[in-house]
């Protein structure tokens, strides 16, 4: 029984691969469409009787209803993932995804924020008095100052500041842990707000960024917060969390950083995740070059 299946492997990305919650629940949903697309299009029930055939129709219907390349290829991603898990089960002795291809996806370069746009967000931009206030913009600076995704920011607890190292410890994807330095400042700020958290009603003791309530911060929180923040210093489409994780790796390269620091800073599992930073990198080169070049 495919359900059965899934269920196992579901199961299996929690315990052993301690992959987060929201990850499962994309896995689940790609793979649960796929088996009542598999039971009702063809009465297929039983994953050794899945062949690439059938997976490449039932990515053909997403791509009829005009969803974009890369949902389509994380859905096929995910579905070789369960295939792998069943091959080294020995259910499968084939994985039926090896004879698919995913499809070809569009230059989409990071968007970032000017060093100047920084600068007025960080120094110009006024922020809610109080706690909350205080909150608000220690995310923001998180975000750009450390390079850290939403998810790793919601989970950092107090514990994971090494004070005498001037570090952070940060769980990144697939359970990862990497050091991320802390300027002098930013540990005076982490001092001012842990002390400022003491006076609330009901005081989280783990968690460092904590809402006014007591309650760790939640993703949809973050993402109002920064939006809000970000659209009173820029033009930018989009004005999410990433983007400032996305600014914090341009900066660091446009200013000289090795892009090897930037992989380990960032936590990513190879250079090429890295490389996308350095197109972003020869833009700014042709604007220097032509400014200032007699000729440029």
């Amino acid at each position: 029984m495919i359900g059965q299946r899934i269920t196992d492997f579901l199961q299996y990305l929690r315990f052993e691969k301690r992959y987060a919650q929201h990850t499962r629940t994309a896995y689940e949903t790609d793979l649960s469409q796929f088996q009542q697309y598999a039971k009702a299009q063809f009465d297929i029930d039983a994953v050794a009787d899945i062949s690439h055939f059938h997976i490449r129709s039932w990515l053909a219907t997403f791509k009829d209803e005009g969803l974009a390349p890369r949902s389509i290829n994380r859905k096929l991603s995910g579905l070789n993932s369960f295939y792998k898990y069943l091959l080294r089960l020995g259910v499968v002795e084939k994985n039926p995804v090896k004879q698919l291809h995913a499809l070809r996806l569009p230059d989409r370069l990071p968007m970032y924020l000017k060093e100047q746009e920084m600068q007025n967000l960080l120094e110009e931009i006024t922020f809610e008095e109080g706690f909350k206030g205080a909150t608000d913009r220690l995310i923001c600076e998180m975000l750009y100052r450390l390079g850290i995704r939403r998810s790793e920011l919601i989970n950092i607890k107090e514990n994971d500041i090494e004070w005498s190292l001037k570090q952070l410890r940060v769980l990144g994807k697939g359970n990862k842990e990497r050091l991320v330095p802390l300027s002098s400042e930013m540990l005076n700020t982490f001092k001012a707000y842990i002390q400022e958290k003491k006076s609330l009603p009901v005081d989280d003791t783990h968690h460092l960024l904590v809402l006014e309530t007591g309650r760790p911060l939640y993703e949809s929180y973050v993402y109002r917060v920064v939006k809000h923040y970000l659209s009173q210093v820029t033009t930018l489409s989009k004005r999410s969390p990433h983007i400032l994780r996305h600014t914090f790796a341009t900066h660091l390269l446009n200013n000289g950083a090795n892009i090897q620091a930037i992989k380990e800073l960032l936590g990513h599992s190879s250079l090429a995740a890295t490389q996308v930073y350095t197109h972003n990198n020869i833009d700014k080169l042709k604007e220097i070059h032509k400014l200032n070049h007699p000729r440029g």
